[in-house]
């Protein structure tokens, strides 16, 4: 799962070919390996819409804010924060749908502690946190860290979290909680989202440039994925099949269990993949706040509503 916000600085890349054309290879570049977070656009039918696509797998630190703007792909997931910090250093990207419309990142903690709220993870014991991520100067402007330790995440890894009750852990709320079930540990996910910051997830975005001068391959890509990710969460069952096999790493089994447990997260009563102006407003007055963009752009040029 992807868990990490990077932003690499890389050389420009030339985009090649005729991108104009809807008979050219279009790339979409993840950010991490195949599973059910990207499930939607792996269940596309590119084809109906007259779309030649090729999906690039990632990994840890893959740029794809980065390659997206240079050019090296059409198309990319990123997160609703990444987006604007790039926007912020003068690379113009474009959200056009979001999958999750709550963030699936959290805070991992043992029940038998009887936490209440996620600001109670800070009163005592061990807590490992990416550092410089947002939510996490956020956590800590709201309820400080004087009482907690504070150490690196450990990533994927949860041996330190199953030998120690009072240590808690950054998660993916779809991914270490279902692996620490497994191995026996009652768990208790608290989502960032209870700090008041909910950056969308696994959103498709594209170039400004791209945008402007391929509206309708923008289009069908995003009806694509609209399409592709109501087929997905109707049947995962086929598709699940398809990514374990570029996948392996991850059990046929846990590509189930996540496909059901990231729902909520998609579903909210929302449409699908849609963005409204006031949660990129909302997000943008965090980032300004905490020091992270020299100003707060209008909403209008961070999205767009293509269906």
């Amino acid at each position: 799962m992807n868990r990490r916000h990077f932003l690499s600085l890389l050389p420009a890349a030339v985009l090649a070919g005729c991108a104009g054309k809807s008979s050219s290879k279009i790339k979409l570049a993840l950010n991490w390996k195949p599973d059910p977070q990207f499930g939607g656009f792996y269940a596309a039918d590119y084809a109906k819409e007259g779309l030649d696509v090729e999906i690039l797998p990632g990994g840890a630190g893959t740029p794809t804010v980065q390659m997206i703007g240079s050019g090296s792909a059409e198309f990319g997931i990123v997160s609703a924060d990444e987006l604007l910090l790039a926007r912020s250093r003068g690379n113009d990207v474009v959200a056009l749908f979001a999958v999750y419309q709550n963030c699936p990142q959290g805070i991992m903690v043992h029940a038998e502690r009887g936490l209440k709220s996620i600001g109670d993870v800070t009163r005592e014991g061990t807590l490992a946190l990416q550092s410089g991520l947002a939510y996490a100067r956020i956590l800590e402007k709201q309820y400080t860290f004087k009482n907690v330790k504070i150490v690196p995440s450990p990533g994927g890894d949860i041996s330190s979290f199953l030998s120690d009750p009072k240590f808690a852990q950054q998660c993916f709320v779809v991914s270490e909680p279902l692996a620490a079930k497994k191995k026996g540990a009652a768990v208790q996910v608290f989502p960032v989202s209870d700090t008041g910051f909910n950056p969308y997830t696994t959103v498709l975005a594209v170039s400004g440039d791209y945008l402007k001068k391929n509206p309708e391959i923008a289009r069908k890509m995003t009806a694509a994925a609209k399409a592709g990710w109501q087929a997905y969460l109707d049947n995962p069952k086929p598709v699940n099949e398809k990514m374990h096999g570029l996948n392996p790493s991850m059990e046929l089994e846990t590509f189930a269990e996540v496909a059901e447990a990231q729902k909520p997260y998609i579903q909210t009563g929302a449409p699908l993949g849609s963005m409204t102006a006031e949660r990129w407003n909302t997000l943008s007055k965090q980032l300004l706040e905490l020091g992270d963009i020299p100003s707060a752009p209008k909403a209008e040029e961070c999205f767009r509503a293509l269906l």
